[in-house]
């Protein structure tokens, strides 16, 4: 009897970038598609880059550049192209039809990594959701594509295996989603809530995509999420419970990376996730020193932060991965209220980090003398709980305290 290889074929891709403008590096931002594309399963076989004024409205890039791909994927055995933004129907159809080969562009392939990595049901349904709004908007324009969308990048997701092509359907089962993406908010407004009851301070951990934030939390908290040396290796947000040096107390939030050309239908569906950020007290910005272009990089996460209306909070900005080199790198974050050199390997800053937190948190606590009748000691319990205990006498009156408290509680007391 025959045997059969059934592997799945690695798909074979040619990068392909268009440069607007000199200053934007084109070369790098192609980097990071190709690591995007390995993380995807695929494996590049060769680069393409047009300077141009603008985008071709038709193809992408010009007809000479059209002619020279051609021939490039013929040379190269390519099985498809990426293109390194996001395409117009008009545009994926046309390049299929000139090139007849599988055509993707950034936010494909973003969206189908993040299928892959999807394991919850918050998350399953946030990714089917992104990928039903791109996918309806491009109905027109993938044509006779459909029919080889079978396998590969692009096509995988954690919903219904294969996307019908009638509008209505896809337009009710998008439907059907925002009920649940807002249950589910609902039900994350309710766990901030209790939060917010407890005082306890939250820190977002937010950062480029590979950046150190899962093995931060990890380090810390002991907290076994999914660590790995890949782009988005977790999609769900995880919170765990950190003790300070003075014993307070705060509660560290893991948040999905940021990547730059983040698709915006996936910032649309995970932005009840993302918004962790937006009601944390602190947010903790980790920043890989190792990648050269790790200042692009901030400015991603920035611009992200300030898409999600993120403001005024209080920043402490991770410089992480410092022990790659012999002599420590000097980088600064002008908009952080402190900077750290960090590494979750060696060890590195992690006492300063942590005084950093207490600094912050101090700032929002009242100190208070009082004593408390022994009618009340219940009180104390809180004050041990959600502040920090100074001293404690037992006096002819009742319970003599010295305490830094929250300003929440204080009222309480």
């Amino acid at each position: 009897m025959a045997l059969y290889d059934t592997d799945e074929e690695i798909e074979r891709v040619i990068l392909v970038g268009v440069e607007l403008n000199p200053k934007d590096d084109v070369e790098m931002s192609l980097n990071e598609l190709s690591e995007l594309a390995k993380t995807a399963g695929a494996v590049t076989v060769g680069k393409m880059i047009q300077p141009r004024d603008y985008f071709h409205p038709a193809t992408y890039i010009g007809k000479g550049k059209l002619d020279e791909l051609r021939a490039y994927i013929a040379e190269t055995d390519a099985t498809g192209i990426i293109c390194d933004d996001e395409l117009s129907p008009a545009q994926l159809r046309n390049l299929e039809d000139e090139l007849n080969t599988k055509v993707m562009d950034r936010t494909m392939v973003i969206l189908d990594i993040f299928a892959s990595r999807a394991t919850t049901s918050e998350g399953k349904i946030q990714v089917e959701m992104a990928q039903l709004k791109y996918r309806s908007t491009r109905l027109s324009g993938l044509g006779t594509s459909l029919s080889r969308l079978g396998g590969g990048i692009g096509t995988r997701g954690p919903g219904e295996k294969k996307i019908e092509t009638d509008r209505r359907l896809i337009r009710d089962r998008i439907t059907k989603l925002s009920r649940d993406l807002d249950e589910i908010k609902s039900h994350r407004e309710v766990q901030r809530s209790k939060r917010d009851n407890t005082s306890t301070p939250v820190a977002a951990i937010v950062g480029y995509t590979n950046a150190g934030k899962s093995t931060l939390l990890n380090k810390l908290t002991k907290a076994n999420v999914l660590s790995e040396d890949k782009l988005f290796a977790t999609l769900d947000p995880t919170t765990r419970e950190l003790e300070l040096l003075n014993k307070e107390k705060v509660l560290l939030t893991d948040t999905v990376g940021f990547i730059r050309k983040l698709p915006h239908h996936l910032i649309e569906a995970f932005r009840s996730t993302l918004e962790e950020a937006k009601y944390a007290d602190i947010i903790v910005h980790v920043v890989d020193a190792s990648n050269e272009d790790y200042e692009r990089h901030m400015q991603t996460v920035y611009e992200t932060l300030e898409e999600l209306e993120v403001k005024d909070k209080k920043i402490i900005t991770l410089i992480n991965k410092v022990d790659k080199f012999e002599e420590a790198p000097v980088i600064k974050d002008v908009k952080a209220n402190y900077c750290i050199n960090y590494s979750n390997k060696a060890g590195i800053g992690e006492e300063e980090f942590l005084k950093a937190l207490e600094e912050i948190i101090m700032e929002s606590r009242v100190y208070i003398e009082r004593t408390f009748a022994y009618s009340e000691a219940g009180k104390i319990q809180q004050i041990r709980e959600f502040g920090q205990l100074l001293e404690e006498e037992y006096v002819q009156d009742g319970i003599k305290v010295k305490a830094y408290v929250p300003r929440e509680i204080e009222g309480r007391l």
